[in-house]
C-alpha cells in the first residue's frame, strides 16, 4: 500500500517557506485537500474555527456582513492561489472573524487546527514559528479591511 503525503504540496507554499523540513513532515500529518464549488461557503463568522486553508486553485472571497452592501457583505479580501484562509483557528476562542465564500472553484489544503494546536503544544518552537507567520498574515488582514473601510466610509468625512 502506497501512503500519500502532501508535504511536498506543502513545501511549494511560499507561507511554508524556509520551514525546517522536521516540521512541514509534522504538518503534514495534520493536512487533506477538498474541493468547493463557487458559491460555496469555507466558513462562516462565528461558528468554531478548527481549521485553516491553503488555496491551490480558484478564488475565495473574505466578506464581513454589511446591511446595504451588495448581497448584504462586504468584500474584504479576495484570495486566490497560493494564498493562506484563515488564522482564527490559533487564537482563541478559536470563531471564524470572517465567511469565506468560494468566488470561483476552490481546490485547498485544508489544515486541521486542532491537530495543529496539539503539535504547537508538544513542541513550542513550532508554536512560536506558526504564531510568527500568521501574526503577518493576520497583520495583512487588518490592512485590507482597513483598506476597505476607507474606501466604502472614507468619502463620508468629506461632505
Amino acid at each position: 500500500m502506497q501512503h500519500h503525503t502532501l508535504e511536498p504540496t506543502l513545501r511549494a507554499q511560499r507561507f511554508f517557506a524556509g520551514l525546517d523540513p522536521d516540521y512541514l513532515s509534522l504538518i503534514a500529518g495534520c493536512a487533506s485537500t477538498v474541493a468547493f464549488p463557487a458559491g460555496a461557503f469555507l466558513f462562516r463568522e462565528g461558528e468554531p474555527a478548527n481549521t485553516f486553508y491553503l488555496i491551490r486553485r480558484g478564488k475565495l472571497a473574505l466578506e464581513i456582513a454589511a446591511p446595504g452592501a451588495d448581497g448584504g457583505a462586504l468584500i474584504v479580501q479576495t484570495l486566490g492561489e497560493g494564498d493562506v484562509a484563515g488564522f482564527s483557528w490559533l487564537i482563541e476562542p478559536h470563531r471564524w472573524e470572517f465567511d469565506g465564500r468560494a468566488i470561483e472553484r476552490v481546490l485547498a489544503v485544508s489544515m486541521d487546527g486542532t491537530c495543529l494546536r496539539g503539535k504547537c503544544a508538544d513542541d513550542p518552537r513550532l508554536g512560536y514559528e506558526l504564531m510568527r507567520r500568521f501574526a503577518g498574515l493576520s497583520a495583512n488582514r487588518l490592512q485590507a479591511t482597513r483598506l476597505q473601510l476607507l474606501d466604502v466610509y472614507g468619502h463620508a468625512r468629506h461632505r
